[in-house]
């Protein structure tokens, strides 16, 4: 998106830069094997002390230690293993079990963007907008633009990496007009690769793997992004690795409904 002009948003004077480390927790698939380990042998007897009663209710019990030992470690490493899930399968559930995540690029006629009661939508855009957008900025690129974009960064100066961070999975993005759901990342790839395409080029960057199709457009004239309610999203910008997707922030920050 760096070929359109930018709105001025909001300015804050403190700008923070936040530094995030991933820690990874890697199960070998010894450590993960469900298999119970074989009991310990006894010891070599090394004088005639080792057939006394004593010496074998300690051999004894320290065989049975020394086995639970190694079953609660396996255990252990079992559960966590199970703990961890492909971002695929941690699909958001707020968005209904009728709601398509993916697919083919779906291309609209410019009709979408006819001139409606509100600009190009219906309606103005909702309260109480996520991330801390600006709302006054949200009306504007959502129903009253065609070619303009928040500035670039912007999104680094509200809450949008805290909250994808916080998620600890994919997060749903809404039509900050309708509510209704638009994008949902990371699918396919890490948060961090999300983040940081996000970052080198300026805005919120999708993929077609996190498109909501039912709900977004791309128009054939112009690879304009938009919803199915005329709310401009942005611009189909294709790359090396296919299309891509450059999204407004204001344009996405909307509550489910």
């Amino acid at each position: 998106m760096a070929t359109t002009t930018a709105f001025s948003g909001p300015v804050q004077s403190n700008q923070q830069t936040r530094l995030s480390s991933t820690n990874e927790i890697k199960i070998s698939n010894n450590a993960m094997t469900t298999k119970s380990p074989s009991p310990l042998p006894p010891p070599t007897p090394s004088s005639s002390t080792s057939s006394s009663p004593d010496f074998n209710n300690r051999r004894n019990m320290i065989q049975t230690t020394a086995i639970a030992a190694l079953t609660s470690v396996s255990s252990i490493a079992f559960s966590s293993a199970s703990l961890l899930v492909s971002p695929r399968s941690a699909l958001a559930s707020d968005i209904g079990n009728d709601i398509t995540v993916g697919g083919k690029i779906q291309l609209g006629e410019e009709t979408l963007m006819a001139p409606k009661d509100h600009g190009t939508t219906s309606i103005p855009v909702q309260d109480n907008l996520k991330y801390g957008v600006s709302q006054k900025l949200s009306d504007k690129i959502c129903s009253y633009n065609r070619h303009f974009a928040e500035n670039s960064g912007y999104y680094r100066y509200t809450n949008f990496e805290d909250s994808m961070y916080a998620a600890k999975g994919p997060v749903t993005f809404y039509d900050s007009v309708t509510g209704k759901p638009l994008f949902q990342a990371p699918i396919g790839r890490s948060l961090e690769q999300f983040v940081r395409e996000s970052e080198i080029h300026g805005w919120p960057s999708f993929r077609d793997e996190e498109v909501i199709w039912d709900n977004v457009r791309v128009l054939k004239s112009s690879g304009e992004t938009v919803s199915v309610a005329g709310t401009h999203l942005g611009h189909n910008l294709p790359d090396k690795s296919g299309n891509r997707y450059c999204i407004n922030l204001v344009s996405i920050a909307g509550n489910p409904v």
